[in-house]
């Protein structure tokens, strides 16, 4: 690899961001490519795929062999809220692969011994932010089911690009919810983003099962994303 691509793989590591590299197998020629670059008809088709699953792998771009290798930063789920289904949500999340941060201003909600190896921060989800940023590879799960709590970080949310923002609640809960928030000024667009009630309908009884709906919606829309629509 070029010391200049190593050196920009690096950066955009650093920053959070995507990087893919197209190596020509015939000619052994590598280029990198970036967010601006997909839309380039020849290529965005097979860099598109290779975002959403995250793995290497052989392709085919305008008639050449390539391999195309993913660098972009581990998904990351921020669950606003420290109860049981936060609780349940961070065992099975690093188990599926993902980083766990748990955020609850109720600081007697947070334990080490409950949550394994997230991490947690007793303090107000907006201080958090401010030190570590909320960004496109970032699904955030507000499960506190408290207003005063969950709002503001589902705005933050939004306006990161989150590929994923869900949460806790039903369906009357939701519709409050969507009033408020509009009168915060959030355009219906992004509020149509949120997933309310959060997870995919499994019929989950218990908080254990809420999570894997959770964990499950999360890992849908990871998969799915429009990665030309971020910035990778």
């Amino acid at each position: 690899m070029l010391p200049a691509h190593l050196h920009e793989i690096n950066a955009a590591r650093d920053a959070r961001r995507a990087m893919v590299v197209v190596s020509d197998l015939d000619t052994g020629e590598t280029r990198l490519l970036r967010a601006e670059e997909l839309s380039d008809p020849v290529s965005a088709s097979a860099v598109e795929s290779a975002l959403r699953t995250g793995k290497a792998g052989l392709a085919g771009i305008g008639g050449r062999s390539v391999f195309i290798n993913v660098h972009q930063p581990p998904p990351r789920i921020v669950a606003i809220g420290a109860g049981h289904i936060a609780q349940a949500l961070a065992g099975m999340a690093a188990i599926a692969g993902f980083d766990m941060v748990i955020i609850d201003p109720r600081g007697s909600m947070i334990s080490p011994a409950t949550f394994g190896t997230a991490a947690l921060f007793a303090e107000q989800p907006e201080d958090v932010f401010q030190r570590r940023p909320l960004d496109a590879f970032t699904a955030l799960a507000a499960v506190a089911h408290d207003p005063s709590i969950d709002d503001l970080p589902l705005t933050k949310a939004l306006a990161a690009q989150c590929f994923y923002v869900g949460a806790l609640g039903g369906k009357k809960s939701h519709a409050k919810r969507i009033e408020r928030l509009a009168g915060l000024g959030v355009d219906d667009a992004a509020i149509a983003r949120i997933h309310g009630p959060i997870g995919l309908d499994i019929r989950a009884a218990n908080p254990a099962e809420i999570a894997v709906s959770i964990l499950a919606d999360i890992i849908l829309s990871l998969r799915t994303r429009n990665v030309s629509a971020t910035a990778i």
